[in-house]
């Protein structure tokens, strides 16, 4: 994947042409020492097995593009709330899709289901990628996190609503619980380290981060109530 989020070049499958003789068409009949005479229904069949094996992968990476285009900034976005920094997002939003797609189970049913499942594969690619790296504690439980996207998503599958509104919401915050926030979730301080940068005790950090955090929860509820009333 190319480290520009924008890009899909490298997590989209490139387009197969299906050659244009046709399903078992004239251009399958013609010329040979059998030309002028109907083929016997076994020789159809083999001649119409390569098209249909074409076809069957053209329309298997029609499906591999459309469900990227479809999530691929969702699954990117959620892996960003779960404290990933933007290139870790994007390697695991890769290995995501490359993951479920090499399934011979994987069926879509929905909407909310598809991103539910990436969500899960997603989460797990990252419980495994930080149970290497010995850091288990700073990855939010499954749950949880399903819980906060689903509050704030909706069934915005990208994130767009929610993440402007966080955006605007936490703008409006003082520029400390700015700073600690950014502190906590982007750079995984610690709340000692919080503390330290902002010359505080521990336990005004700790106050501190949740006042902030709850200010943010009210402020992006609210936007996100005043967007569905919205006609």
């Amino acid at each position: 994947m190319s480290k520009s989020h924008g890009s899909d070049r490298d997590l989209v499958a490139q387009p197969v042409r299906v050659p244009g003789s046709g399903l078992g068409g004239a251009a399958d009949r013609e010329g040979g020492a059998g030309a002028g005479r109907a083929p016997s229904d076994q020789a159809a069949a083999e001649a119409t097995e390569p098209n249909a094996a074409l076809l069957r992968r053209n329309d298997a990476e029609h499906t591999a593009e459309e469900l990227i285009r479809r999530h691929q900034r969702g699954v990117w976005r959620y892996l960003r709330m779960l404290g990933c920094d933007a290139s870790t997002a994007d390697d695991l939003t890769q290995e995501t899709f490359l993951r479920v797609l090499r399934r011979d189970n994987f069926i879509e049913h929905n909407d909310a289901a598809t991103s539910g499942y990436l969500r899960r594969t997603a989460h797990n690619l990252l419980v495994s990628r930080h149970r290497k790296l010995g850091r288990m504690h700073s990855v939010p439980d499954l749950s949880d996190a399903d819980y906060v996207w689903d509050r704030w998503a909706g069934k915005d599958l990208n994130g767009d609503v929610a993440v402007d509104s966080l955006r605007f919401c936490l703008e409006l915050l003082t520029e400390r619980a700015q700073l600690a926030l950014r502190m906590r979730y982007q750079n995984e301080s610690s709340r000692i380290e919080i503390a330290n940068a902002l010359e505080i005790t521990d336990h005004g950090a700790r106050n501190l981060m949740q006042r902030a955090k709850q200010q943010l929860r009210e402020c992006v509820e609210q936007r996100l109530q005043d967007e569905k009333d919205v006609p």
